[in-house]
Formats: C-alpha cells, sequence, structure tokens
C-alpha cells in the first residue's frame, strides 16, 4: 500500500466507497475509537457505514501524515453536519490516527484519537453547558 492512496482514499470516503476498505485494511483489522473498539473488516466497515447514517456530508481533511516503517500517523479533521441540525453550519472533529501495517501493506490496526468531550458533548445544549461549567472548575488558569 502507498500512504498516498491510502490518504486519497480517506479524503474521498463516501458511503459507497466503504466497500473499497479491503483494499486497504486486513480481514482481521482492529480499529478503536472513543465509541468502538472491533476486530474484523466486516465491523470496520460497520461503522463507516454507520457515520454516513448519522451525519450528513461528512469529509476527511488529512493535513499531515507521517510513515515510519511499518508505523503510519495521520492527523485529520472530519467536516460534517449533524443530520439533526438541519441547516446548521458545518461541524468539525480534530483527531489522529495511528496506523500499523502488515507485511502485504495493509492496515491491521487502527486506533483513532480524538477528544469526544470538546468535539461532540461541548456541543449539545444541556450537555455542553455542564461540560462548560466542568471545564471553567478544572482549568488551571482562570478564563
Amino acid at each position: 500500500m502507498v500512504l498516498e492512496d491510502l490518504v486519497r482514499f480517506y479524503q474521498e470516503l463516501t458511503l459507497q466507497r466503504v466497500a473499497l476498505f479491503s483494499k486497504f485494511y486486513s480481514e482481521d483489522a482492529y480499529f478503536k475509537d472513543p465509541f468502538n473498539e472491533v476486530h474484523g473488516l466486516a465491523s470496520i466497515q460497520r461503522i463507516f457505514t454507520h457515520m454516513f447514517h448519522q451525519v450528513d456530508e461528512p469529509v476527511f481533511k488529512i493535513h499531515e501524515r507521517l510513515q515510519d516503517g511499518k508505523h503510519v500517523m495521520l492527523v485529520w479533521e472530519l467536516h460534517y453536519r449533524s443530520v439533526r441540525s438541519g441547516v446548521h453550519p458545518k461541524q468539525v472533529i480534530r483527531g489522529a490516527s495511528h496506523l500499523k501495517l502488515n507485511a502485504e501493506g495493509k492496515v491491521f490496526f487502527h486506533r483513532d484519537y480524538w477528544d469526544a468531550a470538546e468535539e461532540l458533548y461541548i456541543k449539545l445544549p444541556l450537555l455542553g453547558w455542564l461540560m462548560r461549567v466542568l471545564r471553567r472548575k478544572l482549568a488551571a488558569i482562570d478564563s
């Protein structure tokens, strides 16, 4: 696998292109993010299919990529509109993915790192208010 092909795959990902994960991921691949932890290509594809049903217009923008042998780090933003938000502006989740490649160059380990509290929960009406209060109380510097 060529890293640029994987980056392009993510940046051009659509519901129809979820089926192409098999080109880049091994059958026994592991995936973990703040909400999911699964083994197997089919389970990973279900997570990304679910994403397309939960949000409108999801687009990954990969800003940085680092590769050291079989280890890859991608720094990304996911731009989307909430399905329930109607005409609300696009939202952004900022994160990073650590990938490990097998001998065939396919991803067998995928771990996403992003802050669900900062990127999602704080934007919800009631929960967001509580998160902002907690953030102010826990901050080292008064804001």
